[in-house]
């Protein structure tokens, strides 16, 4: 059995907004799972080729600014900052939430966590509740995607 395979399944964002504010170092990692990227314990710079100290991954730790506002929405956008991820990196490609130690920062500034302890699958359901949320607020919001053009 793999590592993958015993993996709960955070199946609500209530249950994911839960999780974020039970447990410290949680981060989100957006790939083919923890089987796959255990095996090679780092994220590679798409540019360069370089292997990173570490997974890219998005925290889901509040911020202090948040001030107390609602942990869905915290992690909802969180969620939909990433959610073209599995358009652009193909099939198998899915959530999944981490405990770890961020090690550095990656080129686009994202977290580099090592030591890494997987949590828990994110059901694509939640990926669904994540966008109703963002969409239900007053002011507009679109995932962080970079262009195919120059």
């Amino acid at each position: 059995m793999g590592v993958s395979d015993g993996l709960p399944v955070v199946r609500t964002l209530a249950g994911l907004a839960d999780l974020a504010e039970r447990h410290e170092r949680l981060y989100v990692r957006w790939s083919r799972g923890p089987e796959v990227d255990l095996a090679r314990s780092s994220s590679t710079d798409d540019l360069t080729g370089l292997a990173l100290p570490g997974l890219s991954a998005n925290p889901l730790d509040m911020e202090d600014w948040w001030q107390g506002r609602p942990a869905r929405l915290w992690v909802a956008r969180r969620l939909y900052d990433y959610s073209h991820l599995p358009h652009d990196k193909g099939p198998g490609v899915r959530p999944w939430v981490l405990q770890g130690r961020e090690r550095g920062r990656g080129p686009d500034n994202e977290p580099l966590v090592a030591d890494v302890r997987p949590m828990c699958w994110i059901d694509p359901r939640v990926i669904e509740e994540a966008r109703d949320a963002v969409d239900g607020q007053e002011r507009t919001w679109g995932p962080l995607r970079r262009g195919t053009g120059r």
